[in-house]
């Protein structure tokens, strides 16, 4: 892993899917714990499924930033959001003891606080993932959604949540991004996709053979193995279209919050990945080493 610069590849939890409202009050504002309701400007709390499927399609269609997988697929990413500390402890060492590692998107912010539902990440942990070969990404300073705030404002939280990493000492932090909440913009996603080298939301399904740099899809995994059903198919499908897979959780524990998962699903699904004999790779592997030239970018 590295550092880049931007636009090092041109010419994005209590993630919701992308067809949600779902987002966090703004930057004026206490900082917002992980887990809690989302509000709009006013602190009224936000509804799900406002506009939903056409607000999507729209943002899966402007300012993309397209560029060909290549021939890498199948290929699989696990990523954590916040990210809460058995991310690292738990999924970290199940992902080492198969010989994978992963992405970590984290916001800075966040270190050494708690939520009504896990632990945070300590310093340590930052060093002790990317001893371990994982990657440390970016998720803005204070994890702040897109839509509560002016997009300049949002730009800034995303600046400065990778440069509060890059001033810790002896610390690789990559140049990827993932939207707080899974919450974009188009605005932001305008905005965003020119400062970052990827950018991941939560619109589910798979990348490829085009992927758009600027929203990268991906899954969560969420509960227990009852779930793996629906993961199969992702796999299935990941290798019938030779594409990219990404998956995302947050706490990884016996009782999990409602965006974690047990160790015993989290388990089930990488040993599932390694018995189709995907490739197991961090959203940094995949992004500087294997996709191709981009395509000219479209509005």
């Amino acid at each position: 892993m590295g550092t880049f610069p931007r636009q090092s590849l041109s010419t994005k939890s209590l993630e919701e899917p992308q067809s949600a409202s779902d987002s966090v009050g703004g930057n004026t504002k206490p900082l917002r714990q992980w887990g809690s309701k989302p509000k709009d400007r006013r602190g009224v709390e936000l509804k799900l499924g406002t506009r939903g499927f056409g607000r999507q399609r729209l943002l899966e269609c402007v300012f993309r930033r397209p560029v060909r997988l290549g021939e890498i697929g199948p290929v699989v990413s696990f990523s954590f959001d916040d990210f809460p500390r058995t991310a690292y402890t738990v999924g970290g060492s199940v992902l080492k003891d198969f010989g994978a590692r992963g992405t970590f998107y984290t916001a800075l912010g966040l270190m050494n606080s708690a939520s009504a539902f896990r632990e945070q990440f300590r310093l340590d942990d930052l060093y002790a993932l990317t001893a371990d070969g994982h990657e440390l990404a970016n998720h803005t300073l204070n994890h702040v959604s897109s839509r509560t705030i002016s997009v300049s404002a949002f730009v800034q939280e995303v600046r400065e949540g990778c440069a509060a990493m890059q001033q810790l000492p002896d610390l690789t932090v990559s140049n990827n991004f993932a939207y707080p909440f899974g919450a974009v913009t188009m605005a932001a996603k305008r905005a965003v996709g020119r400062e970052m080298l990827s950018c991941r939301g939560t619109t589910p399904g798979v990348n490829g053979p085009v992927v758009d740099l600027n929203l990268l899809r991906a899954n969560p995994l969420y509960g227990d193995v009852d779930r793996l059903d629906c993961v199969r198919s992702l796999l299935s499908t990941n290798e019938q279209v030779r594409g990219w897979l990404i998956f995302y959780t947050h706490d990884i524990c016996i009782s999990p919050s409602p965006y974690g998962c047990t160790r015993t699903l989290f388990e089930s699904v990488v040993r599932l990945v390694r018995e189709a004999s995907m490739k197991i790779l961090t959203v940094n592997e995949v992004v500087a080493k294997w996709v191709r030239k981009p395509d000219p970018p479209t509005v």
